[in-house]
């Protein structure tokens, strides 16, 4: 306890320097969004609103003409939709969550010592990632609310957030996930947890599977490419892959640090 009120004091302390000292924009100075979310309040300043709608749409505004002549026709332009709305709203509400943004800044700096970011991020059920909504998913993939399918395998699945969006079309559900934290908050969710070297020899094959902002995360993407392939089901199969651009690759290996993957993509 003794501890908590030091470190709160002392951040406080700190917090109260910078409102001294720095008047024009200090919120640019401060990168930790917990630092930013204390200043704010400290100012005694209002919830910034979210943006407006019109700027967000703006989001999803995308050049078509700098497609290759292959991947115009196939283009599928995104949206901000109710379901999109509703995660934005809800991330800059918590974002203000004065002491709950205390409470996670403490337990991370204290189990960072021994455990992955994304370990930390399970245990306290946040870092919950958002791809697409029910209505974006279903667009992508050209189906009606009502389709349905067998097997779903969502690779690198996180906490299941995004393998809820997509589990209402499928009657079996697969993950797979190397975080012990993610993977209990998977089976809370009642998926169906593979290991990384069990899921390409289950002797069954998958009608869609999703490999979501996981390329860069792992060490051998081309591996996991060549594997996807050979287990998804050859007539009707469907892979969903996310991937951010520009493709800057760092693994999280056992001891918790991030280095560049060994294989070039």
């Amino acid at each position: 306890m003794r501890l908590w009120l030091c470190w709160l004091g002392c951040y406080t302390l700190l917090l109260w320097v910078l409102r001294r000292t720095m008047w024009a924009g200090p919120a640019r100075y401060l990168r930790s969004p917990l630092s930013r979310s204390l200043y704010v309040n400290m100012m005694g300043s209002h919830r910034q609103p979210a943006p407006d709608a019109r700027e967000n749409h703006q989001w999803y505004v995308c050049n078509t003409e700098q497609l290759s002549e292959s991947l115009q026709p196939i283009f599928v332009q995104s949206y901000l939709d109710q379901g999109t709305q509703i995660f934005l709203n809800n991330s800059i509400e918590k974002s203000g969550w004065l002491f709950i943004q205390l409470y996670h800044s403490f337990v991370s700096s204290i189990f960072s010592l021994f455990m992955s970011r994304t370990s930390i991020n399970g245990l306290l059920g946040r870092g919950s990632m958002f791809v697409f909504s029910p209505e974006q998913f279903q667009r992508l993939l050209k189906i009606n609310p009502e389709w349905k399918s067998h097997r779903l395998l969502d690779l690198g699945a996180g906490d299941g957030e995004v393998t809820k969006v997509m589990s209402p079309h499928f009657e079996e559900i697969y993950a797979t996930e190397l975080s012990e934290t993610m993977i209990w908050q998977l089976q809370k969710k009642k998926y169906r947890v593979l290991g990384i070297n069990e899921w390409q020899n289950t002797g069954f094959q998958y009608d869609v599977i999703s490999c979501l902002n996981l390329l860069d995360r792992c060490d051998q993407p081309l591996t996991v490419l060549k594997d996807i392939r050979s287990v998804l089901e050859p007539t009707r199969g469907r892979v969903i892959l996310a991937l951010v651009l520009p493709f800057h690759p760092y693994v999280e290996n056992v001891v918790f640090w991030w280095e560049k993957g060994e294989k070039k993509f």
